[in-house]
């Protein structure tokens, strides 16, 4: 079984193809990352914060250590280059069931049953 990118959403921005950030060096967002199993037709959320080394560096401070996983570090947003990226990265995402292939997703983003237990 195969990853495969459905479709992206975030809550913070209206219009991700059409995004000018107020501050272009400086700004973050969630973006939630729609995927699921090549050819179903389902999907599940993966949460990534996109940021600048900018914001990381005003929202932190020089000296804090910042564990970036989920972030997806950018130097300008690029609304095509993230897609690429992603889907880049799902490329290597396969497994024996969907668990194992969402297991490996969600170090990318925030898997919405993430430390989920029944």
């Amino acid at each position: 079984m195969k990853a495969e990118l459905k479709r992206v959403h975030s809550p913070d921005v209206d219009d991700l193809l059409g995004h000018q950030p107020a501050e272009p060096e400086c700004f973050a967002f969630l973006l939630q990352a729609m995927i699921g199993p090549v050819g179903e037709d389902w999907e599940e959320s993966f949460d990534i914060e996109v940021c600048t080394p900018k914001w990381i560096e005003k929202t932190y401070g020089l000296d804090e250590i910042v564990i970036g996983r989920h972030h997806f570090i950018v130097r300008e947003y690029n609304y095509e280059n993230i897609i690429r990226r992603i889907n880049k990265y799902l490329m290597h995402c396969s497994g024996e069931d969907w668990n194992e292939v969402a297991t490996r997703v969600s170090r990318l983003g925030r898997w919405e049953f993430e430390d989920y237990v029944e």
